[in-house]
């Protein structure tokens, strides 16, 4: 090796730190790869991510092999270093020779070769996998041996390499993915996106029409109102039910009694016999369950009950899709009829909205988490009837009580603008 020409040592020494930086990126790029676009392009026949996911579907081998690698040809490159250095500068070089190939390896063989594969894995790693598959199955007895002994060291630590990770993403990991997609996904599905996750946390008593606003027919009524009822319905299905809400008789589809109405050969007896089964929904159920639920027993419009067997109120498909998707329509004050805004930029709201549509229309963050009206919201920050004029801060939003209704606050005015306070509050003004 002494007769060796000085050039073909440092070329020897140079092809040594190239395969070092291989290896160092590799293992990087190799880490770094996105485990779902990885699965994706792999289901595309895409040659490079399939080789690559083979190699990661035993992570302790790949590192293995990586290692092995990585060290061997470093340890080969600090003996050559060494005799270069000593063939130069004698006795004096082998001093200087570890310092300076430490700092030429961190340099081009780890940080520079390492940073580039945390910023392109998939350049990296695609075509290192080409290498790294055949040099595991030619190194695969040395590979399993050092692997075998590394493992045992695991299993004393109770740690099994067979448990590679699935990189399953919770519900809140995935709601990140969803918000922090960017461009890649429209602000108006990645809302969409997030209203399917946040379907488990609602349940139908946040969105239903609440009892007392519930529109239907009273089958003791006299005919001639309940055909005035008919003509002026806003709904195609409507609740059928004798003196009061809790006993009824059925869903009622308008389109079932049309040719009769037109005809004035309508009669009590006809709703009835027209009147399908009515389907009920227990209080509390989660939307993403009752959105199974309509789809399974193929209905369109529930009634939801407490535990008592008492109707609480009303809940429907396109309700329940509106959480989804927004609103149908595009005016926020239009699509709310108890939202009225003003000329000053606050908004006259009715005590009974529901907080989680007025936060869906107006685009606030009123709490949602307690009660479901501006009335309840109110009571429960004040725990008092509070007197008109009475001004309160809820999570940041100034509210002034307007109209107080015998107990209940029937109408209050809400400056959206001022909201500053990322948290709820309560604030009295005398």
């Amino acid at each position: 090796m002494n007769d060796l020409p000085l050039g073909v040592l440092f070329g020897a020494l140079i092809v040594l730190l190239l395969l070092s930086a291989f290896f160092s990126g590799s293992e990087t790029g190799m880490m770094a790869l996105n485990r779902y676009r990885l699965r994706h392009l792999a289901k595309g026949e895409h040659r490079g991510a399939k080789r690559a996911a083979e190699l990661l579907e035993r992570p302790d081998r790949l590192i293995g092999l990586i290692l092995i690698g990585n060290n061997f040809v470093n340890i080969v490159a600090s003996m050559l270093a060494a005799f270069i250095a000593w063939r130069i500068l004698g006795e004096p070089g082998l001093a200087l020779a570890p310092f300076a190939l430490t700092v030429i390896i961190l340099v081009f063989a780890e940080v520079a070769p390492k940073t580039l594969a945390a910023l392109h894995p998939e350049r990296i790693a695609f075509p290192a996998a080409v290498v790294l598959r055949p040099l595991l199955k030619i190194l695969y007895p040395v590979v399993a041996a050092i692997n075998w002994i590394a493992n045992g060291v695991l299993r004393l630590l109770r740690v099994s390499p067979a448990d590679v990770d699935s990189h399953q993403l919770s519900t809140e990991e995935l709601r990140t993915v969803v918000n922090e997609a960017g461009a890649l996904i429209s602000r108006k599905y990645q809302s969409m996106l997030v209203s399917i996750l946040d379907l488990e946390k609602v349940t139908v008593d946040d969105i239903m029409v609440p009892r007392n606003e519930i529109s239907g027919i009273d089958i003791d009524d006299e005919m001639d109102e309940i055909v005035e009822l008919l003509i002026h319905s806003q709904h195609t299905k409507l609740p059928l039910y004798r003196g009061d809400i809790d006993d009824v008789l059925g869903v009622l589809h308008l389109r079932k009694v049309l040719e009769p109405l037109e005809h004035g050969e309508l009669s009590k007896e006809s709703l009835l016999e027209n009147a399908s089964e009515p389907y009920f929904v227990p209080a509390g159920t989660p939307l993403n369950t009752q959105l199974r639920n309509f789809q399974r027993q193929r209905q369109r419009i529930g009634l939801v009950v407490d535990e008592y067997g008492d109707v609480d109120g009303l809940v429907t498909l396109e309700d329940l899709l509106e959480e989804i998707v927004g609103e149908f329509t595009t005016d926020p004050s239009a699509h709310s009829p108890d939202v009225h805004p003003q000329d000053d930029g606050t908004y006259l709201v009715d005590g009974g909205a529901n907080v989680r549509e007025l936060n869906r229309t107006m685009r606030w963050e009123l709490p949602t988490h307690g009660p479901k009206t501006v009335n309840g919201l109110v009571l429960e920050y004040l725990e008092s009837i509070p007197e008109p004029g009475t001004s309160l801060l809820i999570a940041g939003y100034p509210i002034e009580i307007v109209q107080v209704s015998g107990n209940a606050v029937k109408t209050a005015r809400i400056k959206p603008g001022m909201r500053r306070k990322p948290r709820a509050s309560a604030e009295h003004e005398s």
